[in-house]
């Protein structure tokens, strides 16, 4: 009977004939004072003995029944193997068992009884998989360290294959079910299969990328390697492998899958509980894998898109962006009628609420659906004025945080380089100047993803996968923007054009497979995207073009600074650009010349002179269509006069195309930031050409600081809507008429109809829409007699003459809205507003509140 050596608590014992009693080494000697680890003592490899050439690990839990002709199986197979002609290979084989509360352990002393190569290591109590495979691995003396399960679910012959493709220079070969070429002879129940396809995709994305099967139990790995790796494991139960995997990921450790025979047997002990533990041990995993770094930078965007936007964080509802225009009610107004859609099962592309009765076309709009829907919970439950907040401040840190993800994945080896091209991303002149009204223009988290999958393509590894994701990315963010997805492409173009100039070797390579997965990307987008853009294009309230006229940027808006930015002068900016929400350019001269000199300095890269073409030929683009000579009264034609007449881009505004240049430009500071973070210094010289590289840094970024957002108070909804007191007055089928009628100048009555829960319609509002019979588009409604002498009043404050014209076109024009009620609220020029609609109905209103209100009902 074999002897057994006491151990640590919480370690393994060993036990076999070939243990002697004084504790002398020996082939199998008594395992030594062990390796900490995180589950506990784990034994050293036995002190002076030789070392083989393979260790076999066989975990072993209640294996009573079937764990004897495994063994007899395993040491018939490596009794047959040779490490070259007359020399077979030596080999120990040590099976661990786990706490088994049945005869297990009496079965490998039998086997042991009889071979002194095989060990058993013995734990007090069953402490899972990971852990019995940790110790077996500690405890192994092998070059070579095959792990597998006691059931022999993959035959011990296959072994050869693994073997193989380490003599090929892979330091592990892990076998799996799910290549070609695998031989299922006993398939698991099928939901059991179901879940480990899902598991098995859930790690490959969150752990190992590249490996289909982690969980088949046939591993071969390098001895040296894997006990490197067990000994920083600390996952006991059923995810080691994935650990393991992971470590060997992490250090560029070449794993090979190889496909293998696979029977499932019977006894297994995969419980239920198990999916959800090996999900919470990669949250773990990934967790652990995180660096202080990467919590941190993406901590920080979002601290500063919070400080950014504290005015309104600090004001949620009544609190308005000072410099939005009208755009903050409007985008609120978008998000409110999204989430009423979703709630109520309607048409989420078409809505009556505004310009009733004809409607608006929401998919022809900026309504963001790609978000406003899946936000339209926090819609419901806490108002549109919280999902504005959350869609401004959520995507300017998401912004950055994907590019710099991009950028430490693509370009750059220092974390803090692309933090710094993240940040600019994200938080450039352009950038915050749309950041006061325009979401889907400041919402680019998507685009370094589509990124990184076309550099996929171009890669040709898995040219259907990845085409069918940039498929899925391409129509998402259709759901997020349309201009800024073309502009985006237009920015695209422009680098592989010039990347193809600087290399055209390479240009050449990667053609082939991009295109293939751009016309797979094609495919997938269609079946997706045919009913949303039919409903676009051609839907009601459709329409073909948005006429901006010419509004290119002028060449010094380039150099000079915007407004929200520290060193920005109001004045300057506002003589140079469109309006405060249209600042596309302003990146500084300081920067300009330093992205000049990075230009320069790095020309021998292709990636920075397509960079660098990238950004010249945006900012080009952008001065428009005649571009203004500097110090005369004389233009040149501009390149944009090519584009301006090409369908889509006629609607584009051209000063626009210089939020191009912006990741260009993040990618070339990054490049730069890495390039003095990592170079050595060797001399003096070198370490003047640093400093000076980090002051010119400083010196053109620094004036381009953002300064917070100005919120102002937003006048409060009047009582007769905010108290449901409307509801007396407009039937359904019907609209109350706001005096004025609603415009894009005067968008009141739309934060109005939100306060009333989207309860009445009104005829006008501030929307994208056709007008006459070629269908151009405009901005608001089609204009009609009777908003078009409101308007007038509202803004001169003069009444004119009012006769049985004007008369009978307010009678067809509230016959057309179907109007139950006038209302008019406190604003400038109440009373000659007051006056003219009396007149024209002929009736004196009612004042209720502070609110003036004509009851027009036919039928009253």
């Amino acid at each position: 009977m074999s002897k057994t050596q006491p151990s640590d608590a919480s370690g393994p014992t060993e036990s076999g004939p070939h243990a002697p009693p004084d504790g002398s080494a020996g082939p199998s000697s008594v395992t030594q004072p062990g390796t900490q680890s995180g589950s506990g003592t784990i034994p050293a490899q036995p002190t002076g003995a030789p070392p083989v050439d393979l260790s076999v690990i066989v975990p072993a839990y209640n294996e009573e029944n079937r764990l004897a002709p495994s063994l007899e199986a395993i040491r018939t197979h490596l009794d047959t193997l040779t490490t070259g002609p007359g020399r077979r290979v030596r080999w120990e084989l040590i099976v661990v068992d786990d706490g088994s509360t049945d005869a297990t352990a009496e079965v490998i002393d039998k086997a042991a009884a009889t071979e002194a190569r095989i060990r058993l290591l013995r734990t007090p109590a069953n402490r899972g998989k990971g852990h019995a495979v940790r110790t077996g691995v500690l405890a192994s003396r092998g070059r070579r360290v095959l792990v597998t399960d006691a059931d022999l679910a993959t035959p011990i012959e296959d072994l050869d294959l693994l073997q193989h493709r380490l003599d090929e220079g892979a330091t592990a070969a892990v076998g799996s079910r799910a290549l070609p070429g695998s031989r299922i002879a006993v398939r698991q129940h099928a939901l059991r299969e179901l879940l480990g396809g899902a598991g098995a995709r859930l790690i490959r994305a969150a752990a190992v990328p590249g490996i289909r099967d982690t969980q088949c139990g046939f591993k071969l790995f390098d001895g040296d390697k894997v006990r490197a790796a067990f000994t920083r494991s600390r996952l006991d139960g059923w995810s080691y492998d994935v650990e393991i995997l992971r470590h060997f990921h992490e250090r560029g450790w070449p794993v090979a899958e190889v496909p293998v025979r696979w029977a499932h047997q019977p006894g297994s002990k995969v419980r239920p509980l198990a999916y959800p533990t090996v999900l919470a041990d990669l949250v773990r995993l990934r967790w652990r894998a995180v660096r202080p770094v990467q919590i941190i930078v993406p901590a920080l965007y979002l601290f500063f898109a919070f400080v950014l936007y504290g005015g309104l964080w600090g004001n949620l509802g009544s609190g308005y962006l000072a410099d939005s225009g009208s755009d903050q009610t409007q985008w609120e107004w978008f998000f409110a009628v999204t989430a009423d859609n979703v709630a109520n099962l309607h048409n989420p592309f078409f809505t009556d609420l505004q310009n009733f009765p004809l409607g608006v076309n929401l998919m022809a709009n900026t309504t963001m659906l790609g978000l406003s829907a899946p936000l339209a919970p926090v819609t419901l439950a806490f108002g549109a004025h919280v999902t504005w907040a959350i869609v401004l401040t959520g995507g300017l840190a998401a912004t950055a945080i994907a590019w710099y993800w991009l950028i430490a994945k693509r370009f750059v080896r220092s974390r803090w380089a692309a933090a710094l091209g993240g940040a600019f991303c994200a938080f450039a002149p352009p950038m915050i100047s749309h950041g006061n009204a325009h979401p889907n223009f400041i919402v680019f988290f998507m685009f370094p993803l589509i990124i990184d999958r076309l550099l996929r393509l171009c890669e040709g590894k898995r040219t259907t996968r990845d085409g069918v994701i940039l498929g899925l990315f391409l129509t998402y963010q259709i759901f997020l923007g349309e201009e800024a997805l073309l502009l985006a492409v237009c920015g695209l173009v422009l680098f592989a054009v010039g990347y193809a100039i600087a290399s055209p070797d390479v240009a050449k390579a990667v053609a082939r497979p991009l295109l293939r997965g751009l016309g797979i990307a094609a495919l997938v987008c269609l079946p997706l995207l045919i009913y949303p853009l039919s409903w676009q294009f051609f839907g009601a309230q459709s329409y073909h073009s948005v006429l901006h006229g010419q509004v290119g940027n002028h060449p010094m808006a380039l150099l000079e600074f915007a407004t929200r930015s520290m060193a920005g002068d109001e004045k300057v900016a506002a003589s140079l650009s469109l309006n405060r929400t249209e600042e596309n350019a302003f990146f500084g001269w300081p920067l300009v010349a330093l992205t000049v000199a990075l230009v320069v300095h790095l020309r021998n890269q292709p990636r920075v002179l397509a960079l660098g073409g990238t950004a010249l030929g945006a900012v080009v683009l952008s001065l428009g269509q005649n571009i203004p000579l500097l110090g005369t009264d004389r233009t040149l034609p501009g390149p944009w006069r090519v584009l301006a007449q090409m369908p889509l881009f006629e609607s584009v505004i051209e000063s626009r195309v210089a939020m191009v240049a912006v990741p260009a430009i993040g990618i070339l500071l990054a490049l730069g930031c890495d390039r003095l973070a990592v170079t050595r210094l060797r001399s003096e010289r070198e370490t003047s050409h640093r400093l000076l590289g980090w002051a010119a840094l400083a010196v053109a970024l620094l004036p381009l600081v953002p300064t917070p957002y100005r919120t102002v108070e937003r006048a409060p909804t009047p009582a007769f809507l905010a108290d449901g007191t409307w509801r007396t007055y407009v039937r359904p089928g019907h609209s109350l008429v706001p005096v004025p009628v609603p415009s894009p100048s005067d968008t009141a009555a739309l934060h109005w109809q939100v306060d009333a829960d989207l309860g009445f319609a009104f005829p006008g509002g501030y929307f994208n829409g056709p007008w006459g019979p070629d269908r151009i588009g405009i901005y608001g409604p089609e204009p009609r007699a009777t908003s078009e002498l409101l308007r007038k009043i509202r803004e001169t404050g003069r009444i004119p003459a009012l006769g049985a014209r004007e008369r009978r076109d307010f009678r067809v024009d509230l016959g057309f809205w179907r109007a139950d009620a006038l209302v008019l609220a406190p604003q400038d020029n109440v009373l000659p507003l007051r006056t003219a609609v009396t007149r024209l109905t002929g009736e004196e209103p009612k004042r209720i509140g502070d609110t003036w209100v004509w009851d027009v009902r036919d039928d009253r």
